[in-house]
């Protein structure tokens, strides 16, 4: 018995790592036409007795401000251009500021985002966090900074059953995404602690605040370089 069972075990771990892997060489090039939280949002719609919303058309990079891209950078993860999936020193940060009791930030890189976006489901545990550590070193090595950003950009939550830059630009400032201008960019970016609570227009204080921020280490970036 524990032989069977050591045995299906070790099948079912190289069915796995066989069929992840494929998944992320699949998505280097082919669009993602769905996640996860997606598919959540609508389910809780339709719990909750509402008209399922879903707003979500993919773009290539090229077609997606630059302005954009500094943004998320700014707001979501300085170092993304210089670590290789992990900022250890922002986790570290982020993890003294929640044991003093100030607001719970999580230390996560855009490429984690992206792999928990793609590939897992939401919520908090250790199991999740580990698959997502998994899937940040794999999309890491296959896709590449460029194509992380790629995604991430197409897939993220930037309004209520607003998913993606170019259904987000249209939803909010009513233009394709790579015609934003800074400001606008530094709007979407501000919301994205929580997409369905703020507003990236007719924005509070405090999102106004976080867009001027935003703007400040805009600024500092320079050119985006791959």
């Amino acid at each position: 018995m524990i032989r069977k069972i050591s045995r299906w075990i070790w099948k079912a771990m190289l069915w796995f790592f066989g069929l992840s892997i494929l998944s992320v060489i699949l998505f280097k090039w082919v669009p993602i036409p769905f996640t996860p939280l997606m598919i959540t949002r609508i389910i809780e719609f339709k719990l909750d007795g509402d008209d399922a919303i879903y707003s979500h058309k993919w773009v290539p990079l090229e077609q997606i401000s630059p302005s954009l891209q500094k943004a998320v950078i700014a707001s979501e993860d300085g170092n993304f251009l210089k670590h290789s999936g992990f900022d250890f020193k922002a986790m570290q940060k982020a993890f003294k500021n929640n044991n003093k009791g100030r607001r719970l930030k999580g230390g996560s890189t855009i490429s984690q985002q992206t792999a928990k976006n793609v590939f897992l489901w939401q919520g908090r545990s250790y199991v999740r966090k580990g698959l997502e550590a998994y899937f940040t070193v794999l999309i890491e090595l296959i896709w590449g900074k460029e194509r992380i950003m790629e995604v991430y950009l197409n897939s993220i939550e930037m309004g209520n059953g607003v998913y993606g830059a170019q259904e987000a630009a249209r939803h909010w400032y009513r233009k394709p995404a790579k015609n934003l201008t800074s400001r606008e960019a530094a709007g979407i970016a501000a919301i994205l602690p929580n997409p369905r609570k703020f507003k990236a227009t007719n924005s509070s204080s405090y999102i106004d605040r976080r867009k001027d921020k935003i703007m400040r280490v805009m600024r500092q970036i320079g050119k985006i370089d791959y």
